[in-house]
């Protein structure tokens, strides 16, 4: 097994069946990152806290517009099957411990988001032999690199003093949501003959 994707193809390009696997992936979990970013949007009062989601909601947009521009797609009748598995895990898990339930939702967005963006690194999955152009390889960097920026609110969030009162809940649900998207992350990439490195 293999820790970067491939073996490319002889234009030097990812294989379509292993881009098709990884950007279903990507697409899966970073639309229902727009979905619940949507619905928070309509519960946050805040105004900081409501600029900051509508900002985390055009960046998981544009990912997931730039992943179905850039990605050669090819059949996977295995999706049929991983798909609704990987739909489900998205479902919100409002927050135990939280008595407030818009709260608690927004805690588990961005618990999920913070897990999304840390645990998945694709662009570590490129081989330094691919082509620095290729529109899949680009996408992959890109997403990575605005991960890097999505954190970092989430992170900001997730420490506010507002949530003081609740730090054991909101570690807990940070702690849940990474053993989750960290074991269906591996389970995916194995699937296409890929292993995650340690440091990715």
């Amino acid at each position: 097994m293999s820790t970067f994707l491939g073996p490319l193809d002889a234009t030097g390009r990812v294989p379509p069946q292993q881009q098709t696997r990884v950007a279903t992936f990507l697409l899966s979990c970073h639309a229902a990152m727009v979905r619940q970013l949507a619905i928070a949007l309509a519960l946050q009062t805040k105004a900081a806290w409501h600029t900051e989601l509508n900002s985390q909601l055009y960046r998981e947009s544009e990912i997931v517009s730039l992943l179905l521009r850039a990605t050669s797609w090819a059949p996977d009748p295995e999706l049929l099957f991983l798909l609704p598995s990987w739909e489900t895990a998205w479902l919100p898990r409002p927050t135990e411990g939280v008595a407030d339930r818009a709260q608690a939702f927004i805690i588990d967005i961005a618990a999920l988001g913070h897990a999304q963006h840390a645990v998945i690194r694709p662009a570590a999955l490129l081989p330094e032999s691919g082509p620095l152009l290729d529109p899949f390889a680009l996408a992959l960097r890109k997403i990575e690199f605005e991960s890097n920026r999505l954190i970092q609110a989430q992170i900001l969030f997730l420490k506010s003093a507002d949530l003081l009162p609740f730090r054991s809940a909101v570690n807990a649900a940070v702690e849940s949501r990474h053993a989750q998207v960290r074991k269906l992350w591996d389970d995916m990439l194995s699937g296409i003959g890929v292993e995650r490195g340690i440091d990715r």
